[in-house]
């Protein structure tokens, strides 16, 4: 039998055994958070229900959001100054007992400490977010190239997925500069690199300047890609295989959850979902706006809602992370995968609306990146008043390429603005850069240009 989840035991059940699994673990993960955190028991009480009585899915999907991002940082705040500690009020472990711990990246606020674990917590995620890396090839001895911004980071925690495969990560602090990154290609000899789309694309154009070669030539077998909309878009997909002469990979895990990648398929076809067993985040999406359920099914559009089932030290219950996300449920046309597929679509505290039109900057990207290589896919979104309402037109400033003229800016703009009035239904005011203008960043690059702050 072919293996598809990190837990071969889940291969041999369908779709609806799946479900019973993780109804199983249901009840007891609800049951924990209750009675040892004082923020899900009030949740509880204000729901006006007891774990037991939240048997199913169904049941689940029923229950109000009790946190999403701007909860968890005041839940952080009041554990700081009541109990000293910044891991917030819904820590179900003592403090003395965390393992691990990381933030995120504190793109769109202060950093909060969602990636905190007790060790047997970081022995139940790792062997998954290690299958990630193993169902595209990486093997024992493997080296890879690991390329973010360490320590308290949240992507470190990959580093423990990697070593659980017996895979040998460099791990290369993103901050040291492309250089050293390039230089550790070039003598360690890496079969994969992981890092940001951004970064990936970033030294395309420094190998060259530092090794004096291309990265093609630096032989990587494969690219894991993270933290960023890019993977899905096929201008930025075939831009970036083309250079490194290999296959890219999407992949997450927020707060260890979630954990999924993308096969081998040479189009996109979402990233698999290989430990359904340990949360409930497919299974669980809600209108961004109305935080009502949504259907899950094929195709499903929604806010992704994350239910843990198995943690001790920082469960989530019902909390919204703001990742839009569509959801495929029909097996994978490539690899057969038989789960769920997901693909972000973007933020809910990036959307936008423009005249009544809700639009996310991943879908302004995709369309720009239509038009490369007379532009090179740069861009960044000018916001003069705060999100998300637009006063219009909306204005995007873009990179244009070398090879373009001043005398063929105003026509390409035009096609640009046409393009996005077909696919978005919007019409923005173009401001042309030149090549290398928009700063990329060694973590996320921003798509936003925020003059209102």
């Amino acid at each position: 039998m072919q293996r598809y989840f990190a837990n071969p035991a889940l291969d041999a059940l369908s779709p609806e055994e799946i479900y019973v699994l993780q109804e199983q673990r249901l009840v007891p993960q609800l049951t924990y958070c209750r009675d040892h955190s004082e923020f899900y028991r009030e949740k509880f009480r204000a729901c006006g229900v007891e774990p037991g009585d939240i048997k199913t899915l169904d049941d689940l999907r029923a229950l109000p959001v009790f946190m999403n991002k701007d909860q968890e940082r005041l839940n952080a705040q009041e554990s700081l100054e009541r109990d000293g500690h910044p891991f917030g009020t819904h820590l179900c472990a003592d403090p003395k007992d965390i393992y691990l711990t990381g933030t995120t990246s504190g793109t769109t606020g202060m950093p909060t400490f969602t990636y905190t674990f007790t060790k047997q917590d970081v022995e139940t995620i790792a062997p998954a977010l290690g299958w990630r890396f193993a169902y595209n090839g990486l093997a024992y001895g493997d080296r890879v190239l690991f390329i973010f911004a360490l320590g308290i980071y949240a992507t470190s925690m990959s580093l423990w997925g990697l070593r659980s495969i017996k895979g040998v990560p460099i791990d290369v602090d993103a901050r040291a500069g492309s250089e050293l990154m390039l230089r550790f290609a070039d003598i360690t000899r890496p079969k994969y690199m992981a890092t940001t789309v951004s970064l990936s694309e970033y030294l395309i154009g420094k190998a060259p300047v530092v090794l004096g070669k291309e990265v093609g030539e630096l032989g990587f077998r494969g690219l894991f890609l993270t933290g960023e909309v890019g993977v899905s878009i096929p201008e930025v997909r075939q831009r970036i295989e083309s250079a490194y002469g290999c296959r890219i990979y999407d992949y997450w895990a927020p707060a260890g959850h979630a954990i999924a990648i993308t096969c081998d398929s040479p189009s996109y076809s979402g990233m698999h979902w290989v430990a359904p067993d340990l949360c409930t985040s497919f299974d669980d999406l809600v209108d961004p706006e109305t935080k009502q359920p949504v259907p899950v099914v094929n195709g499903a559009v929604g806010e992704m809602v994350i239910t843990s089932l198995r943690r001790q030290a920082s469960p989530l219950l019902k909390y919204a992370t703001g990742d839009i996300v569509q959801v495929w449920t029909e097996p994978c046309p490539h690899c057969g995968f038989p789960g769920k597929r997901a693909q972000l679509i973007g933020r809910a505290d990036d959307m936008l609306v423009v005249k009544g039109v809700n639009i996310y900057p991943a879908a302004i990207k995709q369309v720009v990146q239509g038009f490369t290589p007379q532009v090179t896919g740069e861009m960044r979104i000018v916001l003069e008043t705060r999100p998300p309402r637009v006063v219009p037109p909306l204005k995007l400033k873009l990179e244009r390429s070398g090879q373009v003229v001043d005398t063929d800016l105003e026509g390409l703009a035009r096609r640009i603005v046409g393009a996005m009035h077909d696919q978005l239904k919007i019409r923005p005011e173009i401001q042309w850069v030149d090549s290398g203008s928009l700063e990329k960043s060694t973590r996320k690059t921003p798509l936003f240009e925020k003059n209102y702050e």
